[in-house]
């Protein structure tokens, strides 16, 4: 059993964490919500500390789960950052879908304090944390990615190291682009069959079953025909990381056409108030025949 700091306890992070603790570790909490915290500590146990640096102190292993790239320096680099209290030879793991750069910065900085990191980006929504049930990407050191999978099987169902610092934030963008791609078929499809004025459940059943079955059929097909969008990985975080995928893009000079376009339509769904509605929410902007 580890002494782990875990930072960030959100949808996906409050989940993980008590994956954790329900595994025997032990656990000191920090959350910008200093209530968030709290509560979290009297679900599960453990100690609650008041900065990232703090909550580090005592740890073996640091987990963070925080937003974007600006959260995730702040939490680690910042003034009251982990990584200012973090023992040498103890282990970092990002589970953030941040920049592959930041990634890297934090592998370089870690190694300069002999801490060694991870990048672990994960995916299977609010649903698969709560489940225990996430894959999870990894970039880094074949060591630091041995020793992190010891603690991330208490949440993961797939664990899989891609390659070096960054790879694992590289490879959760190529996740994202396939969902965006695939969402965007399903939501046309969905239109021209109401407009054909088809029964949906006989389509659904007729397709899904051939090359056209994928998780989104399977699990948005019939929510998306009721226009119920309330189901976990929100349209303003998608647009996030495909900003993310665009950046690295021009960077590495891939070519993004449709997902450029999609980015663009989930723009649409934010207009119409989707902000915090499910990327299934794609389908909105396509109007009913």
């Amino acid at each position: 059993m580890a002494n782990i700091a875990f930072i960030g306890l959100g949808v996906m992070g409050g989940p993980i964490a008590g994956h954790l603790a329900k595994a025997g570790h032990s656990l000191t909490v920090y959350n910008r919500s200093i209530g968030k915290a709290k509560s979290w500590a009297e679900a599960y146990g453990g100690m609650v500390a008041i900065s990232p640096a703090k909550a580090a102190e005592e740890a073996d292993i640091v987990i963070s789960c925080v937003g974007t790239d600006d959260d995730l320096s702040q939490v680690t680099l910042g003034r009251e950052g982990a990584f200012r209290t973090m023992k040498p030879g103890g282990l970092f793991i990002d589970h953030t879908t941040v920049s592959a750069r930041i990634a890297r910065q934090l592998f370089v900085e870690g190694e300069s304090r002999g801490i060694h990191s991870v990048d672990a980006p994960v995916s299977g929504g609010q649903a698969g944390a709560e489940n225990g049930r996430l894959s999870i990407m990894c970039g880094g050191s074949e060591p630091a990615v041995t020793a992190a999978k010891i603690v991330m099987n208490a949440y993961a169902a797939r664990i899989v190291h891609v390659g070096g610092a960054g790879a694992g934030q590289t490879t959760k963008m190529v996740n994202q682009i396939c969902i965006g791609g695939v969402l965007q078929g399903l939501a046309e499809a969905l239109r021209f069959a109401q407009a054909a004025e088809l029964d949906l459940d006989a389509v659904f059943e007729a397709i899904s079953g051939g090359a056209a079955q994928s998780w989104q059929m399977d699990n948005r097909w019939k929510t998306m025909a009721q226009d119920s969008f309330d189901f976990g990985f929100a349209v303003d975080w998608m647009r996030k990381d495909l900003g993310l995928a665009l950046e690295e893009a021009r960077a590495n000079g891939a070519t993004l056409p449709v997902t450029a376009m999609v980015d663009q339509f989930y723009a649409d769904v934010q207009a119409l108030g989707g902000n915090r509605q499910d990327t299934s929410a794609l389908v909105r902007r396509i109007t009913r025949a």
